[in-house]
């Protein structure tokens, strides 16, 4: 009884908090690629972790923006769009989307919140694409309604944490096509990146074949996909077994698409991370330096995997530096 009423406290307590938020659709009309499905909402989850209960989206039925604003008197029209990770099946929304955009709000940074559709060939078409079509359509939408929000329209980057570190540096890498309507021509080009514990590459050696699968795998039956997951233990090697074609592996290693106009980018992670390989930040530092892109690193000696804002083994905290680097290429 004591957990439940914990529970029901944090969730009253989160959504008023959210209500004091603006909360802007993505699509107007019909959401591109999106299946029509009667009666289709968001899944939304709370879990226990340590010592907080950790909000969840698992299924996405109507992507948008939560938008937090910095105060007036602090405001440097500075905006980040951040992608939440979840291994492209779900969003850890809170603390790799809500905590970081309260965060970048004291340096006077607004932070806008993707929920972006996951590639779930159950509710939609083309599942590859849609993530990087709901982050497109973001970088759009904050670049149109700049002047409404108080942000200059040549300083909105993004960030993305694990599986939404792929899709931030999707957005940095796939630009050059849009996949969403853009009558107007605005550039879908992130001004500058930053990514936290990202996976970047969907090869066999470096990827996490977990987003490996939900983004680009072939489908397999609910039952089949649920046999595989009922260990955690082993359901990365038992994925890694699955085939996959070989150029979409090629499309979506984003350490291969790196040119001399991919944006700034932060990057960090922690060197003992046993779910994402270090080396996929690493691979894509190397990329950026070739191209002679601008390129900060932060790394952890410790902290594994999935921490957000808060690494428990160190006193320093990546977001703090992330933050003045943020300030120093936006002057």
């Amino acid at each position: 009884m004591k957990k439940l009423l914990i529970s029901l406290i944090f969730i009253i307590g989160f959504d008023f908090y959210l209500y004091s938020q603006e909360v802007f659709p993505l699509y107007n009309g019909k959401v591109p690629n999106s299946k029509e499905i009667v009666g289709l909402t968001d899944s939304i989850i709370s879990v226990p972790v340590g010592n907080k209960i950790i909000k969840g989206i698992l299924r996405v039925s109507s992507p948008d923006l939560t938008v937090f604003l910095p105060e007036k008197s602090k405001a440097t029209g500075i905006a980040v769009i951040i992608c939440p990770g979840g291994s492209y099946s779900g969003l850890a929304i809170e603390h790799e989307g809500y905590d970081i955009a309260k965060k970048l709000n004291e340096k006077g940074i607004a932070g806008f919140v993707l929920k972006y559709r996951l590639p779930n060939a159950q509710y939609v078409e083309n599942k590859q694409i849609v993530p990087l079509q709901d982050a497109q359509r973001a970088i759009q939408l904050v670049r149109e309604n700049a002047k409404k929000w108080g942000i200059n329209p040549h300083k909105i980057g993004i960030e993305g944490n694990s599986a939404g570190g792929h899709l931030a540096s999707n957005a940095g890498t796939h630009y050059q096509k849009a996949l969403i309507n853009n009558p107007l021509k605005t550039s879908l080009r992130p001004d500058f990146l930053v990514l936290n514990y990202p996976v970047i590459s969907m090869a066999d050696s470096l990827t996490h074949f977990g987003s490996r699968y939900n983004l680009i795998g072939e489908e397999l039956s609910p039952e089949a996909l649920k046999t595989i997951m009922s260990d955690w233990k082993t359901s990365e090697q038992k994925l890694a077994n699955l085939p996959v074609n070989e150029e979409m592996i090629k499309e979506y290693s984003n350490e291969l698409k790196v040119t001399s106009d991919t944006p700034p980018t932060f990057i960090t992670h922690a060197v003992d991370d046993n779910v994402v390989k270090v080396q996929n930040s690493l691979l894509f530092i190397a990329a950026l330096q070739k191209s002679k892109v601008m390129v900060e690193s932060f790394f952890y000696a410790k902290g594994g995997h999935g921490y957000g804002i808060d690494n428990s083994t160190s006193d320093v905290e990546w977001i703090d530096s992330c933050m003045d680097w943020i300030l120093k290429i936006n002057k």
